[in-house]
Parts: C-alpha cells; sequence; structure tokens
C-alpha cells in the first residue's frame, strides 16, 4: 500500500510497503520521532520482490531540501559487502582461487612475513595488516597505487591466519589492488560492469559526476543516550578505552587514514576506497544482497547457493583484535552477532559506521538495506537500523 504519513519530528514519510510489512513503516517513522533521524530511508526485498522501499527526512543533514525518492548517501563500511562481492564472484568465475596466496597474483605483497597470506584471510579480516606503521593523508588514500604499496609492505601484527580483527580501512587497498591484478580493471569499474549494471542498482564506487546530485551531504547525528526498550547506547568502557588510546591496535586501524577525509568532498567521492565510501541508495544496496540470494526483477541472481554458503560460512569468531568485542565474519561478510544482530544466524552482509547496513538472509528470502545522512558514535549495532532489523523480523521476515 502507499504511505504518506508525517511524524512527529516533521519528517515527510513516504513511499510503499507492502501488507504485512507496516510494522517496518512504524519503525521507520519512530527512528525520526525518537531516535533523531534526520534524513534516511529504508528498503527490503522478500524471494525478489520489493516489499517495503520508505524514506523521509532532509536530503542533507544540514539542510531543508525534502529527501527523494532517488536520493543517496555515502554507506562508509556497508561497502564492503559489495567490494566482497567482487571476490567472490571472481572465484565462482574460476578466475580466483580463495585458499591461493595472494602473492600469487601480487607478488609484493609477499614482504615482511605475510608469504602464506591467503586471499581468504583478506575477506576473513585475518592478513594482519589492519593498521599501518605511517598513515596515509587523504590525497595519498584516494591513490589506489600508494595505497597497495603502504599494505604490501605492512609487516603483520599477527601471524596471517591465526588470529582476526577488523581491517577498517585497510581493507580497501587489500580488495581493490587483488581485484585490478586479476582483473586488470579498477574495483569500482567492476562493480559498475559486473554488479549494479546488470543487477539495475544504484550504487557507485567512484561517483560519477553526472549521479553527484542525488547524494545528500552526510555529519554527525543525533546520539540518544538511550536506544529502543531503553537500553544504553554507550559503549562499554574497554571499548570506549581502545578507541582512545592513540597507540591500541583499535585507533591505528581507524587512523590507517589520517587524518579523516571530508566525506561531502566531490573528489573523495569520485574515489575508489572499497572499504569506505561508496554510495548507494537504500533500494540500491537492498536489491544487490538480493541478487546474491535469488533472482531480482529481470532475473538475474549473482551467487549460485555454493557461492552464498561461502559467503555466510563462519571463518572468524570470537575477542576482535581491532574492534575488543566479539564479531563473526563470513568471506567478506559481517555474520549475526552480538557486535552486529542481523535477522537470523544465517544472515550475512555489513553496517557501515554509525549508520548505514545492507544484509541478505537466504533461510526467509530477505535483503535489507538501510541509508541515513546523519552518523554517529557506533560502529556495528546503529540502533535505528536495529530497529528497523527487529520490524522486519516481527512482520514475518
Amino acid at each position: 500500500m502507499d504511505v504518506d504519513a508525517d511524524v512527529d519530528s516533521g519528517a515527510g514519510i513516504r513511499g510503499t510497503v507492502a501488507e504485512g510489512f507496516e510494522p517496518v513503516r512504524d519503525a521507520f517513522a519512530r527512528n525520526f520521532a525518537v531516535l533523531g533521524d534526520r534524513g534516511a530511508a529504508v528498503a527490503v526485498y522478500r524471494d525478489g520482490r520489493k516489499v517495503v522501499d520508505l524514506w523521509g527526512g532532509t536530503r542533507d543533514i544540514d539542510g531543508t531540501a525534502p529527501w527523494e525518492s532517488g536520493t543517496a548517501q555515502i554507506v562508509r563500511s556497508a561497502t564492503k559487502g559489495v567490494a566482497a562481492a567482487v571476490l567472490l564472484l571472481l572465484h565462482q568465475r574460476g578466475e580466483l582461487d580463495l585458499d591461493a596466496p595472494v602473492g600469487e597474483w601480487w607478488p609484493e605483497f609477499k614482504a615482511a612475513g605475510k608469504e602464506r597470506t591467503a586471499v581468504w584471510h583478506l575477506l576473513a579480516h585475518r592478513a594482519g595488516v589492519p593498521a599501518l606503521d605511517r598513515p596515509l593523508t587523504p590525497a595519498e588514500a584516494v591513490d589506489p597505487l600508494r595505497g597497495a604499496r603502504a599494505v604490501a609492505a605492512q609487516a603483520p601484527a599477527w601471524e596471517p591466519g591465526t588470529d582476526h580483527g577488523y581491517h577498517a580501512q585497510t581493507y580497501s587497498w587489500l580488495t581493490a589492488e587483488l581485484v585490478r591484478r586479476v582483473t586488470g580493471r579498477p574495483i569500482g569499474e567492476w562493480i559498475a560492469r559486473e554488479i549494479a549494471g546488470p543487477v539495475g542498482a544504484d550504487f557507485w564506487l567512484g561517483l560519477p559526476g553526472e549521479q553527484a546530485a542525488r547524494v545528500g551531504r552526510v555529519g554527525k547525528g543525533q546520539t540518544p543516550e538511550t536506544g529502543p526498550g531503553g537500553l544504553r547506547t554507550r559503549p562499554k568502557r574497554a571499548v570506549s578505552d581502545a578507541y582512545a588510546d592513540p597507540g591500541s591496535l583499535t585507533r591505528r586501524a581507524f587512523a590507517a587514514i589520517t587524518p579523516l577525509p571530508d566525506e561531502n568532498d566531490p573528489g573523495y567521492r569520485a574515489a575508489a576506497l572499497p572499504a569506505s565510501n561508496g554510495i548507494a541508495t537504500a533500494e540500491g544496496l537492498a536489491r544487490i544482497y538480493a541478487s546474491l540470494i535469488g533472482e531480482v526483477e529481470g532475473g538475474v541472481r549473482l551467487f549460485t547457493p555454493e557461492t552464498v554458503e561461502l559467503a555466510r560460512g563462519e571463518r572468524s569468531a570470537g575477542p576482535d583484535r581491532v574492534l575488543v568485542v566479539g564479531t563473526r565474519f563470513g568471506l567478506g561478510y559481517m555474520l549475526d552477532g552480538s557486535a552486529s544482530p542481523l535477522l537470523s544466524r544465517g544472515s550475512f552482509g555489513h553496517p557501515g559506521r554509525g549508520g548505514a547496513l545492507g544484509f541478505a538472509d537466504p533461510d526467509t528470502g530477505i535483503a535489507f538495506g538501510y541509508v541515513t545522512n546523519g552518523f554517529r558514535k557506533s560502529v556495528t549495532a546503529d540502533p535505528r537500523a536495529q530497529a528497523l532489523v527487529r520490524a522486519v523480523r516481527a512482520a514475518g521476515g
């Protein structure tokens, strides 16, 4: 049914909701009224058919122009899930052996004790290079060759394959360079031609100039003291301490680009950093995940059932050396767990720090996308996205 409802915050919620998914509409409205959303969108697919497509608020965090149906936003680390799909599709096509050493395609990467680092170690955050001894400036970071040289020369923080820790920024250069070595093409171009184009999804890694007007400005969003149900949203003391300590692996991993880039800068948005700067509509993000687990309208399906099982098969679990809390990873995807609650234990996807979320749940046929212009301090379980996930579950997802 069509939706055209104002909520107490003054945000106009528009879009469509299929019968039975009204709890998602209600949760989305509550995100504006109670959880401080300024501008956002959510989309849900079930068995390849779109059942939720909602948007509301303002397109810019600091503006008044309304969010429209085609408004896109930067999705930060939710980009990682789409980048992972590239490597898994190359494996599916027989072009990349996930168990082979990275150095088979990228000889320079074998330096400093990384000779046995396997391709799957990169995807499961087991490569041991989440931080750089010398961080890159924003200008250096968007140069793919400079980033690739830096991670290739970096000595690992642990023996690759023996432990895991979130590669928050270095995931960009690890995946982008490997794709370039295997295919001869930049990863953003590969995504455009082999994923977003065939699927019909609004997702860009390296924003084209002609799409720039569709993308809103992002910034810091409001952070209520409590989340849904009165649960406190402040992180645990150990996590706070890790982020505050300049010498911690946590702080160094997130500071691999220093100072932080301006995410509203056109030059940054035009670059291709598969860890952090993909740009998407909520509908585009959900549509890509829908195409990973089944056919979407038009008959397109990207992953075979065997590749779906690779994506969601647990490869890393337990205390994360970077995020400090316990995490679970498949091949390139966060799995359902305390750090990133998804729809079920069989779900796989990826959040973006402080906001965005995309995932698929093969067991129910659900694919989900949420984007926002207001980022918060949370790294994984953003309360707004989680409220929507719970609503999908309540709707029978």
